[in-house]
C-alpha cells in the first residue's frame, strides 16, 4: 500500500522532510505505522503527537487504505 504522511510542527524536523511518501504492504493500521515510525525515525518516540487520515482524526486501530494521507499532529494552542 502506498501512503503520503505529512508532519507538522516539530515533527517535520524530527523525521527531516515536510512529507513522506511510503510503500509498505506490513503498514495495516495506524498501530502498524506508529511502529514503523519508532523503528525508523526512533527520536519520534519522544514526541507527543495523533494522527488523523484523511483529514480525520483516528485512534491506533484504524484501518489503512491504499492512497490515504496521514498528518501527524503534535499539541496545537491558539488564541
Amino acid at each position: 500500500m502506498r501512503f503520503s504522511i505529512l508532519p507538522f510542527g516539530a515533527l517535520t524536523d524530527t523525521l527531516s522532510a515536510s512529507g513522506i511518501s511510503l510503500t509498505n504492504e506490513q503498514i495495516l493500521t495506524i498501530e502498524d505505522l506508529h511502529q514503523y515510525l519508532t523503528t525508523t525515525y526512533p527520536a519520534i518516540a519522544q514526541q507527543k503527537f495523533r494522527y488523523a487520515v484523511n483529514q480525520e482524526m483516528v485512534d491506533s486501530t484504524h484501518s489503512l487504505q491504499d492512497g490515504d494521507e496521514i498528518a501527524l499532529l503534535p499539541p496545537f494552542s491558539g488564541g
